[in-house]
């Protein structure tokens, strides 16, 4: 019974490192390359199609942001 358990054991542990050499190892490919060249390629054209957009919104952001800092600061009382 004794032997039994131990060759499982073995057995389990040859897989668990099989499993981790696999999950280590790096294939060589082209697929996130072309993924992130994709993805440049579409932030580039929402840039400019939705250009005018695009800057309202950070103006709106960067205005909002500002009244919201101007408010914590200027409700600090010195102690």
């Amino acid at each position: 019974m004794k032997k039994t358990m131990i060759i499982w054991k073995m057995r389990t542990m040859n897989l668990a490192y099989r499993v981790k050499e696999h999950a280590l190892s790096r294939e060589e490919g082209i697929d996130g390359i072309l993924v992130t060249v994709g993805l440049c390629i579409i932030a580039l054209l929402l840039c400019v199609v939705m250009k005018d957009s695009l800057t309202s919104f950070i103006t709106t952001l960067v205005t909002s942001m500002t009244t919201k800092a101007q408010g914590i600061l200027n409700g600090v009382t010195p102690s």
